[in-house]
């Protein structure tokens, strides 16, 4: 069952973590790390969030995130993951 959508708002931070199905690895190398955070780079302009801290572990990543203008503009529920 999926996760509600989160409340966003204005200046808000979260928490986000996503795990491979089964605890499987996401990350095979460390190229697919560094291949992800220019993925996570990419979306901040267009998504205007803010990366505060992450993580990145084989089978699964955090991220510390912060969303200063929610409200029309979605910045975690219509971003890429």
């Amino acid at each position: 069952m999926a996760r509600p959508l989160r409340i966003e708002y204005p200046g808000a931070f979260y928490h986000v973590i996503s795990r491979g199905n089964g605890r499987q690895k996401i990350f095979l190398s460390d190229a697919d790390k560094k291949r992800f955070l220019l993925f996570l780079e990419s979306g901040v302009e267009p998504f205007g969030y803010h990366i505060h801290a992450y993580c990145l572990m084989d089978n699964h990543y955090h991220l510390l995130m912060e969303t200063p203008r929610a409200g029309n503009v979605k910045n975690l529920s219509h971003s890429w993951w």
